[in-house]
């Protein structure tokens, strides 16, 4: 008996531990709680105003949502078990004209058998593609659909880093969504296929899967890029985004509505970029340019009278051709690499005159070329 009075004492004094300290209190609710007929709040007087900033936002989002449209293109891939399988794929775009025009990257719709356009009212048309531009990852479809609102294009010529920006578009599929931020930069970029954007908008407004296609808007709702890539080890925005300029496209929409292809410039020359000391060793008028090593029989310089070197030389082990002219400016603008020539060229197409100021000798010459078509040649 002795032995079992220590365990007793035990469990009498942790039964009336728990009474006192869990059970009691679980019969008698602590004296503070209360529970009134009805709960008072706290309300808002009434509806918030907007402030400018936040009317701007809406402003824009109204005025543009109706001509961003989602893009289904709908492809065929082989499988190894299963041999031709069906792919979709999607993007976004926008109308430019009351003909049904509609914008895009050449991505979104490459390869596509189907490509289907569904508008922000949800009423979905079977697009045709019109014309595309692997070269500046652009291209146009066409819907036939009553009361198109096409946006308004804007001018990409002077952005401003820090000037604010909306992207439009289908993140994920979610049609409609709104992002808002600035213009980070403006640079060269390479796109994953290899090709590169001259002049690509950087911003930090949220891209992601889906938005490519979709247009990029300044504070007045005027479209000023092509949203069509994101810099992100995971795939997702990560704050850097580029678009195509809109000015880039604008060159080329002409030529992909009526010939469904661009004709691309050519001026007919090759040529090497110069440097002081190789203006100083060849006796040059200028310490850069891009000397013409060959003006292309029947090419668009050699039409114009450009000249191409006459006295064979040496640079290193390169054979070259020098004591041709010198190009030192296109259109007012300074030509001093190969890259500087190909810009130009982006910005112009085949049967537009420019105007090419060349030093012949030390002789200052302007002269106007009328540029010919090619597809591979600058």
């Amino acid at each position: 008996m002795r032995i079992l009075r220590p365990f007793l004492f035990a469990i009498i004094l942790a039964t009336a531990f728990f009474y006192f300290t869990t059970y009691r209190n679980d019969l008698h609710p602590t004296s503070w709680l209360s529970r009134p007929q009805h709960v008072e709040v706290t309300e808002a007087a009434g509806s918030e105003s907007l402030d400018p900033e936040e009317q701007n936002n809406i402003s824009v989002y109204k005025k543009s949502i109706s001509g961003v449209v989602n893009i289904t293109s709908r492809t065929q891939t082989f499988d190894f078990f299963y041999g031709l399988v069906p792919q979709e794929g999607q993007g976004s775009g926008f109308v430019i004209d009351k003909e049904g025009h509609v914008l895009t990257n050449f991505h979104v719709i490459e390869n596509a058998r189907e490509v289907w356009v569904t508008m922000h009212d949800r009423k979905k048309y079977r697009a045709t593609i019109v014309g595309t531009d692997q070269a500046h990852d652009l291209a146009v479809v066409q819907i036939k659909a009553p009361d198109l609102r096409p946006m308004t294009l804007g001018d990409s010529t002077n952005l401003q880093v820090g000037q604010k920006v909306y992207a439009i578009g289908n993140p994920f599929g979610l049609a409609g969504t709104l992002t808002r931020g600035i213009v980070s930069s403006i640079r060269q970029v390479q796109e994953p296929d290899g090709m590169v954007i001259d002049e690509a908008i950087q911003t930090d407004a949220a891209i992601n899967p889906g938005n490519s296609g979709g247009p990029l808007i300044n504070w007045h709702g005027e479209v000023i890029g092509i949203n069509t890539m994101i810099a992100s080890s995971v795939g997702q925005s990560a704050g850097i985004g580029f678009a195509i300029p809109i000015n880039t496209a604008k060159a080329v929409l002409n030529d992909l509505v009526t010939l469904g292809r661009v004709r691309r410039p050519a001026l007919g020359v090759r040529t090497i970029p110069i440097d002081p000391e190789l203006a100083n060793e060849l006796g040059l008028a200028s310490d850069y340019g891009l000397l013409i090593v060959q003006a292309v029989s029947g090419g668009a310089a050699d039409r114009a009278g450009l000249h191409g070197g006459t006295e064979r030389a040496y640079l290193g082990n390169t054979p070259i051709m020098i004591g041709g002219d010198l190009i030192v400016e296109i259109d007012g603008g300074k030509i001093e690499t190969q890259q500087d020539l190909a810009q130009v060229m982006n910005k112009h197409r085949a049967g537009d005159t420019i105007k090419i100021t060349i030093y012949r000798g030390k002789k200052k010459l302007e002269l106007s070329v009328v540029l010919g078509e090619t597809r591979e040649q600058v």
